[in-house]
């Protein structure tokens, strides 16, 4: 019976190291396991890049396209026509052009076609290959004198992106022949009456295809012009133009004093100009408050025969 009961013992003895051992090695695991980390949140990617928004354009604007050979690629353009133009009689053209990072609507605004209605115009503004082909205008140092205390500008035109064509100004200026030839084609355009817009970037393209195809314009309207890259002295060279300026005396982005050394030269030459300067008016506001102005400007002048 002693030798049974010492045997109990032992078993009891033996169950119970066993049992110990076992919570040690499970106490042990738990201490070297990584604690359980809280469940990830998810991960809302980044909403892909927009393009900056349009003016929405207006219900009348006719927005066409046509094959540029050049790049074969379809070219889009914005086109108005007043109902008072008629197959039979010619009628006048006004070729606009927007600025860095706008589009072939950015210039036709519901002012500017309310204008071109009762004008009896046709309106037309061309892409300019893309938002920031320049219409021809060549890169190089501006020509643009600080005002004494102003804060240093950039006096280079923006460079281009690297994935534009090293040829893009060319095919810039080639884009508004084209539109223009199309609109020519399509309509009966009194060639005495053709007239060349441009805002910012367009205000230096408006300038530069002043200057170098003359004969093509009765006149020509330039709004804020970021002519950085042109001489004021080129104006000169074209003394028979017609030629107003607008400019709000409050623009950050071009400053009032380049359009005035434009304004200096024409001046000197006595050159058919006016140069209106808007109180307050900012870089943006210059295209609302400017179009009217043009209007009347090409009223009053057309080619000489």
């Amino acid at each position: 019976m002693k030798h049974q009961r010492l045997m109990i013992g032992a078993a009891i003895a033996l169950l119970a190291t066993a049992m110990i051992s076992v919570s040690s090695l499970r106490a042990q695991d738990a201490a070297a396991a990584p604690a359980t980390a809280p469940p990830a949140e998810p991960v809302t990617p980044p909403a892909p890049r927009q393009a900056p928004p349009q003016r929405p354009v207006d219900p009348r604007v006719q927005i066409r396209s046509y094959e540029f050979e050049d790049t074969h690629e379809q070219m889009p353009y914005a086109l108005y026509v007043s109902s008072k133009v008629k197959p039979n009689k010619k009628s006048p053209l006004i070729v606009t052009l927007h600025g860095l990072g706008g589009t072939h609507t950015t210039m036709m605004r519901s002012n500017a076609v309310d204008l071109a209605e009762s004008g009896g115009y046709i309106l037309v503004a061309p892409m300019g290959y893309n938002p920031q082909g320049w219409y021809g205008v060549p890169p190089g140092t501006g020509f643009y004198t600080r005002p004494p205390g102003s804060a240093p500008r950039p006096n280079r035109p923006p460079a281009p992106a690297s994935n534009d064509p090293p040829n893009l100004r060319e095919l810039s200026e080639k884009d508004v022949f084209n539109v223009l030839a199309l609109i020519q084609k399509d309509f009966k355009v009194d060639e005495r009456r053709i007239y060349l817009m441009g805002h910012s970037m367009g205000g230096a393209g408006t300038l530069q295809l002043a200057v170098k195809y003359p004969d093509k314009w009765a006149a020509i309207a330039v709004l804020a012009p970021a002519a950085f890259g042109l001489d004021p002295a080129s104006i000169a060279t074209i003394p028979k133009m017609p030629v107003l300026f607008v400019h709000g005396d409050q623009d950050t982005a071009v400053p009032v004093g380049l359009s005035r050394n434009w304004v200096d030269v024409m001046k000197q030459h006595k050159m058919t100009y006016e140069y209106d300067e808007i109180p307050g008016g900012d870089h943006g506001s210059v295209i609302t408050d400017g179009q009217p102005l043009a209007f009347a400007f090409f009223e009053k002048h057309k080619k000489r025969r």
